[in-house]
């Protein structure tokens, strides 16, 4: 939807794209949705949910039998971000690297993004 034409939306890591292809196979799931919404100390958060269909109006991209669907109202947010999966002593997890984020809470769970984005 609002892609550039021969150019991914969002790009994962290999570590993401193996994670996300393991989880996908262990739930039987079609894909990780990803979003955002609104919360979160400074303004707005990611969604993120393993899924059982394909929505016809999400941005979908694929890689090493990882399936990521991007709602539409996140794509614009999204656009350019790289999704890694670290793992940690104390935790693990998804990563974004979001060209698109302007500030960020302590907690790295709450985001702000570009205030030209806000307003479209």
């Amino acid at each position: 939807m609002f892609g550039i034409p021969g150019k991914q939306a969002v790009t994962m890591t290999s570590a993401a794209a193996a994670q996300i292809a393991k989880l996908m196979k262990q739930g039987g799931k079609k894909g990780l949705r990803i979003g955002i919404k609104k919360g979160g100390c400074a303004g707005m958060e990611y969604t993120m949910e393993y899924v059982d269909e394909i929505d016809p109006n999400d941005e979908v991209v694929e890689q090493d039998g990882a399936r990521i669907m991007i709602a539409p109202m996140a794509q614009m947010f999204l656009f350019g971000t790289q999704i890694d999966y670290e793992v940690g002593l104390l935790e693990s997890g998804f990563r974004f690297n979001n060209p698109n984020v302007t500030e960020a809470c302590g907690c790295g769970e709450s985001i702000k993004f570009d205030e030209t984005l806000q307003a479209s």
